[in-house]
């Protein structure tokens, strides 16, 4: 930014002086000072010692080196900041109780030495000679810090490191990111509850990493160790400060294209009496504050967020309540320099209330009986005067006397009456055919207010102002201002009767005077508001206008190379004085004024007739009109017409000798002839005539082409970076387009810096509009009386400006995905809060996926993890805008606790149109009731033959898949068709019709009016309610629709026909696939007779019963036993291997140690 640039100079690097490093320096410079070449660099020297020695390493080290620069590069901007440029807008966001308060009051002494008990609303304050800051604290509130978001410059984010990150951190983060990235801080407190310092440690890189995650790697975060003595400590908030102070910001789109302001102050300016009758009356309001992004213009309609749309009634600029130092002169040389402005909270000796303007009188010590100088008890006395008055300043005035003498009756000031006044009476009782001296002048005096704006006789030349400035000043009865001084300084008791009626009558017949002139004024001014038909057909036809268009002409021919991309282009002074002529030209119609009317031309002599000849078709054209010059040419730059070298036709046997190379001497004559013509316009800056260019030869022509492509090629041509590499030696990247581009956009941002420099500043404000920085203040009428009876400072409210086409409301087509952080689903038609450019409103949204074929087909819920479509009816708003979709913005906290993450959805706008298309499927479901092979009748898909009709060819299918085609409406049932199929259908098939049908958008749209709530309410503005949310709070339950519930499905087992094979083909098959005749009625199978055992038998049973079982429980106990028996075994082997292994390894140490030791003599 400009305001920067005394802030970017970096220390220089200080080279050593002495010590090891200095001495190698010297030496070696004492080496190549000796040298033959000492000019040349070692490198130029001896070029072999820094060769590559390897090509691939070189190529990777060249390749890195050139992504690390192009990592860095971004597309250049233009600087559109101002040279006073507005406070940079910090705001202060985080959770409740995190300390953002303390950092403000900290903040604020550091930079002015001055303790704020109270932080309501932003707070200016002058950081250097040219920054300020403007702090605003940002409420635990989702409207706040989505305003906040919007226009913030610098986001200080508090966290509380005992917690961790809440949720409204990552909720203000998102809002960011959609509505414009600025520059994030992250500042970590209540560190000093953490008393392990590994565990402080950790913590913080915890804490780190998680904020680069959301913000981006390497993203500034201060840690603030604790409080002493309620503050933190004076050095962490002193480098905070620092940082601040030197933060540079990039422009953000939406910024850069709308202007708006942050209001520090606000008054109600209303009638007290419409008050005091109506008390809910419709307010004017007066709104204070720096205007910031692009210049303002009354003009425009402006969105208050909380409030609404309002158009601009008053719009002045006023003087800065905080300049910076050095600005502004001093009235007096005790008169401090103000650094800090903060209406709201009270501070800088003004405090704004609600209805009423109270001045701080410092405290009680400053009342002591101290020696004062006369001026400050003269001031003192005068304020005090003004406190103890009752009345108004009006009734003041009526009740005050005069005495003349002592005795006399005193004369009451609502009793005397002026002479202008008794002189207004006595003409208003005069015929109305008469007319005083001075309604005379008022009259003059109104007629010259209205032609100060747009008078023609501004226009005209210095000369002509000079020549009749006096006459017209003395003669003119239209004077105005000085005939109406001189006859207010009119003396009443000194001047005698008689010269007061020569005066009135003087004045009375001064419209006789200098009619002529007048004729003549008001005969240029009726031709100057109409077209000059004789200049629109003849052109110029004098000879001193053609001699100076000519002039004009060359002039503007050698400013072209000046012309620059952008706003403006550099005008040289001729230029402008030639604007000034051509006005004044087309103001006189020439036929009948030659100079002021002097003499008039005859159109019938030889000389002037010569002067309009070629403006008719027989006349000579220009050569880049004419149409055979314009063939000419065409044919003389084909290049592929030329022949070069000798050739034979086949068909005539005719020679064809090409064109030599060498230049014959004719063309060398013309170009000689060629180039003369060009020194003699070179020297002279003539421009080459018709005539001229007429007998332009072969090639002249082609010289003036090549002329022409040099001129390009040595434009575009990139020749600077092979010198460059020649000198050095080195091998460079392609850096001059990004090095261009970075030129141009200084050169155009100093361009357009410069263009209303040199103009007046209330001049500068009509042309340009209220640029960044001023200081403004906004009238608005028709405010409801709730934004005043309930405004919080602790509120922001953001004035953004409004663009033409913001102003409409129409169908907006938006890209959208729900967020993955969101719990819920989105439906089709609930109320959905949209936040979007300046605005934050609530409108019902339909979703829809957009097809191959470009139909938005209807879609009744969001899909997770997939953008859709989403159609809402709202502000119109430039395409690419983002926004952000909540469905509640109430701070209540079992709400917070159902949702967890507010922000519902995400996005940007992708086409603006009146109308919308969103198509939903409908099904037509139809049952055959007669089938003729591939013919079938269908019924109960339609209600009447009118709407088989209107559906004649469509397509239908069935469920198996065949596809067929309407063909007929049938007579009986009404409402059936025919249909023919591409195969036979079953009268158990369903058949389709698949119908498309447009869903309407509703039409609403509502603006969040949170700033019109009670302060306790503000955070709690509730719009339209789902369906949902409503049957929760009345208990209700959907009624079950019977088509709507599951229901079993019970199939009947279908009963087939039993196979019957003919006789011929039983006879055919072979014996093993001919069906058996079994007998009809085979036997059943007898069923298993019971026996019963004898009582021996039972014995015997029951003794090998329990012979079996004894049997079995010793198998399982010697099982077990085995097991243990294994089990000990293995225990035991393991040891033995364990004391094996040990030994080995001992026996391994002690060989490897006499082997050692033997090594160990034989080295020896």
């Amino acid at each position: 930014m400009a305001d920067d640039a005394g802030q970017d100079k970096r220390k220089q690097h200080r080279a050593r002086q002495s010590g090891v490093k200095a001495d190698k320096k010297k030496v070696k410079a004492k080496l190549d000072s000796n040298q033959k070449e000492p000019e040349l660099t070692a490198r130029q020297r001896n070029p072999k010692a820094f060769a590559i020695n390897s090509a691939q390493r070189a190529e990777r080290n060249f390749r890195r080196k050139e992504d690390l620069t192009a990592k860095k590069q971004h597309i250049p901007v233009v600087d559109q900041t101002p040279d006073e440029p507005p406070p940079v807008l910090i705001a202060v966001v985080g959770p409740p109780k995190v300390g953002k308060t303390t950092v403000i009051k900290d903040l604020i002494k550091t930079f002015t030495r001055t303790n704020v008990t109270e932080i309501k609303g932003p707070i200016t304050i002058v950081t250097s000679k040219k920054r300020r800051i403007t702090l605003l604290e940002c409420n635990n509130d989702v409207n706040s810090m989505i305003d906040v978001a919007k226009c913030a410059d610098l986001v200080l984010l508090l966290c509380d490191a005992s917690y961790g990150f809440e949720m409204e951190i990552f909720e203000f983060l998102n809002i960011c990111q959609v509505h414009g990235m600025p520059k994030i801080m992250g500042v970590l407190t209540h560190l000093d509850m953490i008393k392990n310092p590994k565990q402080l440690r950790k913590r913080k890189k915890e804490l780190k990493h998680r904020f680069w995650t959301e913000v981006y790697d390497g993203a500034k975060l201060f840690y603030l160790s604790g409080l002493l003595h309620g503050e933190y400590l004076r050095n962490e908030i002193k480098n905070l400060g620092r940082f601040i102070s030197v933060m540079k910001f990039r422009p953000l789109q939406w910024r850069g294209a709308h202007s708006y302001l942050l209001v520090d102050r606000m008054e109600d300016v209303t009638n007290t009496d419409q008050v005091r009758r109506n008390p809910k009356c419709d307010r004017e309001v007066v709104l204070y504050g720096y205007v910031r992004g692009v210049p303002l213009k009354q003009e425009h309609m402006v969105h208050i967020a909380g409030l609404g749309d309002a158009r601009i009634d008053e719009l002045s600029v006023i003087p800065d309540p905080c300049p910076l130092p050095g600005t502004e002169k001093k009235r007096s040389l005790l008169e401090k320099e103000r650094l800090l402005y903060a209406p709201m909270s009270g501070v800088g000796g003004i405090v704004y209330d609600k209805d009423a303007v109270y001045i701080e009188l410092q405290g009680s010590h400053s009342h002591s009986h101290k020696e004062k100088s006369a001026e400050a008890t003269e001031q003192e006395e005068l304020v005090n005067k003004l406190i103890d008055k009752k009345a108004t300043m009006d009734q003041q005035m009526e009740q005050q006397e005069f005495r003349l003498f002592s005795d006399g009756a005193p004369i009451k000031s609502k009793d005397f009456r002026s002479d202008d006044e008794a002189a207004e009476s006595s003409d208003s009782e005069d015929d109305e055919g008469e007319d005083s001296g001075l309604e005379a002048a008022a009259s003059d005096d109104e007629e010259e207010e209205e032609f100060d704006s747009n008078d023609w006789r501004g226009e005209n030349s210095d000369e002509d102002e000079d020549a009749d400035g006096q006459a017209a000043d003395s003669e003119d009865g239209s004077s105005g201002d000085e005939e109406y001084q001189s006859l207010g300084n009119i003396p009443t008791g000194s001047e005698t009767e008689d010269d007061e009626e020569a005066r009135v009558l003087a004045s009375n017949m001064s419209w006789k005077t200098n009619l002529a002139q007048k004729a003549r004024d008001a005969f240029l001014q009726r031709h100057s508001e109409s077209k000059n038909l004789m200049r629109l057909v003849y052109g110029v036809y004098n000879q001193s206008e053609r001699s100076r268009e000519d002039q004009g002409d060359q002039e503007d021919a050698n400013d072209s190379d000046e012309e620059l991309g952008g706003l403006f282009r550099v005008a040289a002074k001729k230029q402008s004085e030639q604007l000034k002529d051509k006005d004044i030209r087309d103001k006189e119609e020439r036929c009948f004024f030659e100079y002021q009317g002097d003499a008039t031309r005859d159109w019938l002599s030889e000389d002037n007739k010569l002067l309009i000849k070629n403006c008719f078709v027989t006349g000579k054209w220009k050569a880049s009109e004419d149409a055979e010059n314009l063939l000419k040419m065409d044919d003389m730059s084909d290049a592929d017409s030329e022949v070069y070298g000798d050739f034979e036709d086949l068909e005539t046997g005719e020679q064809h000798s090409g064109k030599p190379k060498s230049k014959p001497e004719d063309a060398d004559d013309s170009d000689k002839e060629e180039a003369k013509p060009q020194e003699s316009s070179a020297s002279g800056k003539r421009k080459m005539t018709r005539v001229e260019e007429e007998n332009l030869t072969k090639a002249d022509l082609m010289a003036k082409k090549l002329k022409l492509k040099a001129k390009f090629d040595a434009e575009y041509d990139n020749t600077g970076e092979k010198g460059g590499e020649e000198e050095t030696g080195r091998i460079t990247g392609d850096h001059s387009f990004y090095e261009d581009l970075k030129a141009d956009a200084q050169k155009q941002s100093e361009l357009n810096k410069s263009e209303f420099a040199h103009l007046d500043n209330e001049f500068r404000i009509q042309i340009e509009g209220y640029r960044p920085g001023l200081y403004v203040r906004l009238g608005f009428k028709t405010i409801p009386a709730e934004f005043v009876e309930h405004f919080d400072a602790s509120y922001p409210v953001l004035v953004g400006a409004l663009n033409m086409t913001e102003e409409n409301v129409g169908y907006v087509n938006c890209k959208v995905k729900k967020h993955r952080w969101y719990k819920k689903i989105l439906k089709t038609g609930d109320p959905l809060i949209v936040s979007m450019g300046w605005r934050r409103f609530q409108t019902v949204a339909i979703y829809a996926k957009v097809e191959d074929n470009f139909r938005h087909r209807y879609l009744k819920y969001t899909p997770n993890h997939v953008t859709c479509s989403m159609t809402f009816w709202g502000p119109i708003t430039p395409q690419n805008t983002g926004f952000l979709a909540l469905q509640t913005v109430r701070q209540d906290q079992d709400e917070m606790k159902r949702l967890g993450f507010r922000i519902a959805a995400t996005g940007c706008v992708t086409e603006l149109d009146k109308s919308s298309q969103i198509m939903k499927k409908l099904k037509l479901v139809g049952h055959p009731f007669k089938i003729y092979k591939k013919t079938a009748f269908v019924k109960d898909m339609f209600n009447s033959s009118l709407e088989v009709a209107k559906f004649e060819g469509a397509k239908i299918k069935t469920v198996s898949g065949i596809r067929g085609q309407i063909k007929k409406a049938h007579h009986t049932p009404e409402g059936s068709y025919r249909a023919t199929f591409e195969d036979k259908i079953l009268l158990s098939d369903i058949v389709f019709c698949r119908t498309w049908f447009r869903v309407e958008v509703p039409r609403f749209y509502a603006p969040i009016t949170s700033l019109l709530l009670p302060p306790e309410q503000k955070s709690h503005w509730q719009g339209m309610k789902t369906l949902g949310t409503l049957k929760r709070e009345r208990a209700l339950q959907n009624e079950a629709q019977l088509d709507s519930m599951y229901k079993e499905i019970t199939r009947k087992e279908k009963i087939f026909r039993p196979l019957t094979i003919p006789k011929a083909l039983q006879r055919a098959l072979p014996y093993k696939d001919k069906p058996k005749m079994a007998p009809e009625h085979a036997k059943k199978s007898l069923e298993r007779v019971a026996v019963i055992n004898s009582p021996y038998e039972q014995k015997v049973a029951k003794m090998m019963k329990m012979i079996t079982t004894n049997y079995k429980d010793k198998k399982n106990r010697d099982r077990l036993e085995t097991r243990e028996r294994m089990k000990k075994f293995r225990e035991k082997k393991k040891s033995e291997e364990a004391s094996k292994m040990k030994r080995q390894k001992e026996l391994r140490k002690k060989v490897s140690r006499a082997i050692s030791k033997v090594r160990g003599k034989q080295t020896k």
